[in-house]
């Protein structure tokens, strides 16, 4: 082992030296024969799933596990480093680096003479320094909003960013008025075949539409649905316990038998 590797976890300020060289030698030859496969592209789906673990461990409130689930996107960011270090592009001092001046450059209200007086005017000019970054002028205005983030997501983020050039409904009732106009649209496309494209296309604008009802009413679309699917899971769990214990397995039971167990978990599970 090397000496960054022998770093014991007593000298705190030094545990991210100790985790580049760690990851600088599973890497090299004699290393791990895995981790010395990996690629940029080959880790993305590891960069998702770490992440919304960390979102799971946050909603969750179990803050000694987010303390590894975080560690484990750090692990990420350690390995991209690594891998872009080998190819002679930069290396995890370089990204620091940048994202320092970044932060620097994008709070002078804080670093330098600029004066805003809420959470409001920070994001305006946060905004407008990212614009003028980017040369923005010379781009469309949604250009670079949301690039790779799961649709529900940038759904929120392409409708607040037109929000700020004044393209939004003034309250909730255009809002609901379009969720309404988008699923009569979606009833039609009932007399369509699966396969035809206007299913899928008018189907897309109702959830675009509700993420903007999400958005209007200050809701995470993507955490609200998450929400639901932890709820719909425990919810089903509950039912195939229920189902087990009159002896009629999830397999076997009929949909009016396991909608009477559904609503008899509801119950239980309010009172």
């Amino acid at each position: 082992m090397t000496d960054d590797e022998m770093i014991s976890c007593k000298e705190p300020a030094r545990q991210l030296e100790r985790l580049r060289s760690i990851m600088k030698r599973l890497r090299e030859p004699g290393g791990c024969p895995w981790d010395a496969e990996q690629t940029h592209e080959s880790i993305i789906g590891e960069m998702i799933e770490e992440s919304y673990e960390v979102v799971d461990a946050i909603q969750q409130g179990d803050w000694n596990h987010l303390r590894e689930e975080l560690g484990d996107v750090l692990l990420q960011v350690v390995f991209h480093a690594q891998i872009a270090r080998e190819d002679g592009l930069y290396d995890l001092d370089d990204i620091a680096c940048e994202l320092n001046d970044k932060l620097v450059r994008r709070h002078p209200h804080v670093f330098a003479a600029s004066q805003v007086r809420d959470t409001d005017g920070v994001l305006t000019q946060w905004d407008q320094i990212k614009r003028q970054e980017r040369k923005a002028e010379k781009a469309h205005f949604l250009d670079s909003v949301g690039k790779g983030l799961p649709s529900l997501l940038k759904a929120k983020k392409l409708q607040k960013k037109a929000a700020k050039a004044g393209f939004d409904w003034p309250d909730t009732d255009g809002v609901i008025a379009k969720i309404r106009e988008e699923l009569a649209e979606s009833e039609e496309t009932l007399a369509y075949p699966d396969d035809d494209p206007r299913v899928q296309e008018e189907l897309g604008d109702l959830l675009f539409s509700v993420v903007n009802l999400c958005r209007k009413r200050g809701v995470d679309p993507e955490i609200a649905l998450t929400s639901t699917n932890r709820k719909f899971e425990t919810r089903f769990n509950l039912m195939e316990d229920v189902l087990n214990e009159q002896g009629t397995p999830l397999g076997e039971a009929d949909l009016d038998t396991m909608e009477a167990c559904w609503q008899q978990v509801k119950k239980s599970l309010r009172s």
